[in-house]
């Protein structure tokens, strides 16, 4: 992966502009727009009084120097006109003009193949310790399958998707704010290495860069850009995985998203999708028909029941004693609600499917 001197330039005037665009963003300016001007305009529209000094940095571009520190920090680069960018990305407009890989290049390489399936699973920071489940078994069965699990490594559901992956030996990429070699947030440095060990950290901006707050939309667009289905995963009314959503829309994709608890705020985005007409994703079997083709795959999540919470373990048990129906486990509206959330948990981490006259029947 070799990029051209033109991408390079251009990654290094996107890096360089960096907190002009942050200015740009708080006076409202758009930013998939701002990213899909040309180098002079984007200088034009940003620089300022700084445009005289911008210009003729932009104009003096080493590209060989830029090369060698991509050698020296083991990161692998490729431009919008090389083979091996992944063509669904090239769909955007605004597509990233590199993409800097740590790790396996390789498994950023195969989704230059338009058909290489990939789905992005992204969701709160915050997330309950269900949605985390969720996450986990959503990257784990879509990973057994073969198919690419594409997320941002944030706190959460981002990175439980990656954790679930992992487990099953990848292949998942994250995509990263920050330079492809800083690990963030500084939190997830071990999943961090281990994902550069196995897979693939990647990101548009140069090795070494540390991210200004647009770099996170920024790269929420390549996650949506690089799947051909993005997941939600609880997200509040105001969560940064709507822009993913969106994005990915935007592009013509599939979006699905997990059903939550209507009196939980954190799910109160992501049921919202719903509402609009994504996708119901119950379970790793919804993502895999979804991401393959009905029946093309079976999930196999792997999960074992002493893994579980102890109150869904206890719940699990209930069920296989016969008390199979919510009447059954509950005695009031109250308890019924939380059986009813218990129960759709364990159904969609593949360990119950709801049958005839809504009765729960064990299946791992």
């Amino acid at each position: 992966m070799i990029a051209c001197e033109d991408c390079l330039r251009r990654t290094a005037l996107v890096a360089r502009l960096a907190p002009h665009v942050e200015r740009a963003r708080h006076e409202r300016r758009k930013l998939r727009e701002l990213l899909a001007l040309s180098d002079d305009e984007l200088i034009a529209a940003l620089a300022g009084d700084r445009r005289g000094a911008i210009t003729q940095a932009h104009e003096s571009f080493d590209a060989r120097r830029a090369r060698d520190r991509l050698d020296a920090a083991a990161i692998g680069a490729v431009c919008r006109h090389d083979e091996h960018y992944p063509l669904r990305l090239l769909e955007a407009v605004d597509a990233p003009a590199v993409l800097h890989v740590a790790g396996d290049a390789g498994r950023l390489a195969m989704l230059a193949d338009r058909d290489a399936p990939a789905v992005a699973i992204v969701g709160a920071r915050r997330a309950g310790a269900g949605g985390l489940q969720v996450a986990h078994a959503l990257g784990r069965g879509l990973a057994a399958a073969g198919v690419t699990v594409v997320s941002g490594m944030a706190l959460g559901i981002d990175s439980a998707a990656h954790a679930g992956a992992l487990e099953v030996g990848g292949p998942t990429i994250t995509v990263l704010a920050s330079g492809p070699d800083v690990a963030y947030p500084a939190s997830k440095r071990s999943l961090y290495r281990e994902l550069v060990r196995t897979q693939a950290a990647v990101s548009e901006m140069p090795p070494g860069f540390k991210p200004f707050r647009w770099c996170f939309p920024a790269r929420n667009r390549t996650i949506a850009g690089l799947a051909s289905l993005t997941i939600v995963v609880e997200a509040t009314e105001r969560s940064g995985s709507l822009i993913t959503a969106e994005l990915a829309q935007e592009l013509g994709r599939a979006v699905g998203a997990v059903p939550g608890p209507v009196t939980v705020a954190r799910c109160a985005g992501s049921n919202a999708l719903l509402r609009d007409g994504a996708l119901v994703i119950r379970n790793v079997q919804d993502a895999l028909d979804e991401a393959l083709g009905i029946g093309v795959a079976t999930a196999l999540t792997g999960r074992r029941a002493e893994e579980l919470e102890p109150a869904l373990r206890a719940l699990l048990r209930r069920v296989e004693d016969g008390r199979d129906t919510v009447s059954a486990l509950a005695s009031s509206p109250a308890e019924a609600q939380h059986a009813l959330a218990a129960l759709s948990e364990l159904e969609l981490l593949g360990f119950l499917r709801r049958g005839a006259g809504g009765r729960y029947v064990r299946l791992l």
